[in-house]
């Protein structure tokens, strides 16, 4: 059977079972049949269901990109299906499957044996953990959650309220998720000084040069290579990692020293991490993307103003994350050994 001949509700059939947006532009462009079919069609369902079978759950992308601080964040949103809607959706859809390429890497970094691509479902589940971890961020991690306000019992409770929407599984999916983004954190974009140490000399084990390490940090004014934010996400025409790549950070020359590129020692850079872990899965994808040396970091922060409510002042999911779960009668190391083990979280071990 020619494709000519094939009934209009069998080919739109066909254009929503594609599995991503540009398959469906490309099967519009196979033949004038399927073009003109797709063209008389409602677009704006189809491209929502192929969006759904890409980057769902559509429903989790969708709070976050309609969230704004005059409602609550646990309030569930539905609104009109757009195509501005659509773009957004997208865009964030897009750093969700890239977390999926980077999962097992970070969740398996020691046992090899058992890294693997994940299933479907798992890619699913990542990526609703990634939506509403990011929800989370965006609600409660601004200039109007201070360190001052952290431990007030009316923010605890408006930050649980929306906890209280997902389940303690899926609760342990999100804290699997912000596990990993967290290991991304430490190693990557903020290594302490004993990861670059490390990171040197397995990189030049016959220099004998001994690395200088700052103990301060320093917040320089931010270059305008950093300024445009939307959504939560830097669009730049080309990426600095073109001009510094990865092992530049390692390179001593006469105007780069890779003792300054670390962090601080253990303590000083634990509470680093914890402030950094306000950063929403976007912005942690762009620094890993896009500023491989300290100083851009430090100007990605200058430009969020980190001068104020950022420093000093961590995360608060896993805080809230065992009031609920006390909530709920669960205690919160089991709930996270569980994690650790494999029986709750992204990827459960196989019984």
């Amino acid at each position: 059977m020619v494709f000519e001949s094939l009934a209009n509700e069998l080919v739109l059939h066909i254009f929503q079972s594609c599995s991503s947006i540009s398959d469906v532009f490309n099967l519009a462009s196979t033949c004038q049949h399927f073009r003109k079919v797709f063209a008389a069609s409602q677009r704006l369902p189809t491209l929502y269901q192929v969006a759904e079978n890409q980057f769902g759950p559509l429903q989790d992308a969708i709070q976050i990109v309609t969230y704004n601080s005059s409602q609550p964040a646990q309030l569930i949103r539905n609104v009109p299906l757009s195509f501005a809607l659509l773009k957004q959706v997208i865009e964030v859809g897009k750093v969700a499957k890239k977390w999926e390429s980077i999962y097992p890497s970070r969740k398996w970094k020691d046992n090899y044996e058992d890294r693997r691509l994940l299933t479907s479902l798992e890619r699913y589940h990542l990526r609703r953990a990634v939506y509403r971890l990011w929800l989370y961020s965006k609600a409660f991690h601004n200039s109007r959650y201070t360190r001052t306000t952290r431990l007030h019992r009316h923010v605890i409770l408006e930050r649980a309220e929306l906890l209280h929407n997902w389940s303690t599984p899926e609760l342990a999916e999100i804290e699997d998720m912000r596990l990993v983004i967290k290991d991304v954190l430490a190693l990557q974009i903020c290594p302490s000084n004993g990861t670059i140490q490390r990171k040197f000399r397995k990189r030049f084990p016959d220099s004998d040069q001994q690395l200088l390490f700052n103990i301060h940090l320093n917040y320089p004014p931010p270059p305008s290579v950093f300024q445009s934010h939307f959504h939560t996400m830097h669009q730049v025409s080309s990426s600095p990692r073109t001009f510094f790549p990865d092992g530049m950070k390692y390179q001593a020359t006469a105007f780069h020293e890779p003792g300054a590129e670390g962090w601080g020692d253990e303590i000083p850079h634990y509470y680093v991490v914890e402030d950094m872990l306000k950063l929403d899965p976007g912005q942690v994808m762009y620094l890993r993307e896009n500023a491989p040396l300290k100083g851009m970091v430090q100007a990605f922060l200058q430009a969020l103003g980190s001068g104020g409510w950022f420093e000093n002042n961590g995360e608060t999911f896993g805080q809230t994350l065992e009031w609920v779960a006390r909530e709920r009668g669960d205690v919160i190391e089991d709930l996270r050994d569980a994690v650790e083990e494999g029986e709750l979280g992204i990827v459960r071990s196989e019984v």
